[in-house]
């Protein structure tokens, strides 16, 4: 999916950032509509997804009055609450989230003392994995790599392995591994608790991410 010539950077990072979450996981291409994207992710408990390139009040409003199916989900790029007074009944908030980017460039990834990384690449995607010392999974992560893209993943630490820098050392795994195969930028979708992880190893705001979901009305 390239960039469109001359277009602004939020629209380029959210082309990047629909192309690397389609491939991370391995859904259908995403379907470039007038407001956005559709992606057909195919799961029970996410359909579909809508992304839109325009997230004005018009589109949400468009693209929501003309969604039927339950689990379908809407992803635009302003503040959950003003999206929520867009929206016709039946939709539910999901989890505040946010668009962030950064350049990529090398940088070491140690393993602290007992554990181990793992790293498999399969159709474009770079899984991560941080292993314990008893072979238990410690933490992880995704990258799928589209041009000089590169979107981040899944990134999680188990609860009995948090506080050990091991989130850090995922991403910077993670990092080098998209380095490699000739990304420039990281892309990613962060949660509440990712981003402050996320900005102090370098990562930039760059829009709010609000995300709901179609639960159909009585």
């Amino acid at each position: 999916m390239p960039d469109e010539p001359g277009e602004p950077p939020l629209p380029r990072l959210v082309r990047a950032w629909v192309a690397g979450w389609a491939l991370s996981r391995g859904t259908a291409p995403p379907v470039e509509q007038a407001e956005g994207f559709r992606i057909e992710v195919g799961r029970p408990d996410q359909v579909a997804r809508y992304v839109l390139l325009d997230s004005s009040e018009a589109a949400v409003r468009t693209v929501a009055g003309a969604v039927t199916v339950p689990h379908t989900w809407l992803r635009a790029f302003v503040a959950p609450e003003v999206v929520a007074t867009w929206l016709p009944p039946g939709w539910t908030a999901g989890p505040p989230t946010f668009l962030m980017a950064t350049g990529l460039r090398p940088s070491s990834a140690r393993a602290p003392d007992g554990y181990a990384v793992t790293a498999e690449t399969r159709a474009g995607v770079t899984f991560v994995r941080v292993l314990a010392a008893d072979g238990g999974l410690a933490a992880r992560g995704q990258v799928a790599v589209a041009g000089e893209s590169a979107v981040v993943d899944q990134v999680e630490t188990e609860p009995a392995h948090q506080r050990r820098g091991l989130g850090s050392l995922v991403m910077r795994t993670l990092a080098n591994a998209a380095v490699e195969q000739g990304a420039t930028t990281g892309v990613l979708g962060a949660s509440s608790d990712g981003r402050a992880l996320y900005e102090a190893l370098g990562w930039r705001l760059h829009a709010p991410l609000a995300g709901f979901v179609y639960r159909a009305t009585a």
